[in-house]
């Protein structure tokens, strides 16, 4: 009986092997090129970005103002400004023209203090999935080494990073290992929105897709069917 357990899954992970190399060589297309770092453009203000104003003359008026789900921020004398959607200094003109009213010769500066409604979403192989705010220019491999790094089963040198203008959509590829050997060429400046994939290497995605083939008989044949200890036993071949 015990011989038969280990004749069973040492079928098993010959066919998880056979299967990766049938993968890795459907997966041998080239990576699509992304420029290095895309010419900045100006920064729109979003809900929930936090924005310091200040208006002259004396009186002096300075605020720290949180843009509100709606897309408007509250200023003294004039109440609400549209801030979503439009820059700092189409923000400081609009306030400034309103202000008028009160104040003679009224001079609006608006500065963004903390930008939290640019984001990037993070999957896959990665210690931690989810969002992180762009606060400042990050890069993808900052991004990723932000979400915990990449996993033992992360596939480096093909990672994509998704972009959408809302009208079109474009998908680069980034090579983390060529990144940590030195070559930055794909370690590009991220825009909010942008969406980072870490796929699984092709042996680790065969194991993840016989897991949940064998998943009825994990009780059977024993733990070690698990997707980790399926890619760590595959080492050995």
């Amino acid at each position: 009986m015990r011989s038969e357990h280990f004749a069973t899954r040492n079928s098993i992970f010959r066919a998880i092997l056979a299967a990766s190399l049938l993968l890795g060589g459907c997966a041998s297309h080239p990576l699509s090129p992304m420029p290095v770092s895309p010419q900045p453009e100006t920064y729109r203000v979003g809900a929930p970005d936090l924005l310091s104003i200040q208006a002259l003359p004396d009186p002096v008026m300075m605020r720290t103002v949180t843009v509100r789900p709606d897309g408007f921020i509250t200023f003294d004398l004039i109440g609400d400004v549209e801030a979503a959607g439009r820059t700092c200094t189409e923000i400081a003109e609009d306030i400034a023209s309103r202000l008028s009213r009160f104040k003679r010769d009224a001079s609006v500066t608006v500065s963004v203090e903390a930008a939290r409604s640019e984001v990037v979403a993070v999957y896959g192989e990665v210690g931690r999935v989810g969002t992180m705010p762009l606060t400042t220019q990050t890069r993808v491999g900052e991004a990723i080494a932000a979400m915990g790094g990449t996993t033992f089963t992360a596939w480096k040198s093909r990672v994509r990073v998704i972009r959408s203008d809302g009208e079109q959509t474009e998908v680069f590829g980034v090579d983390l290992g060529d990144i940590q050997d030195g070559n930055l060429a794909t370690n590009v400046v991220l825009r909010g929105g942008d969406i980072i994939v870490v796929p699984p290497t092709p042996i680790a995605r065969a194991g993840y897709f016989l897991q949940t083939i064998l998943f009825p008989y994990q009780q059977v044949l024993g733990p070690g069917l698990g997707a980790a200890n399926l890619a760590s036993n595959l080492g050995a071949f």
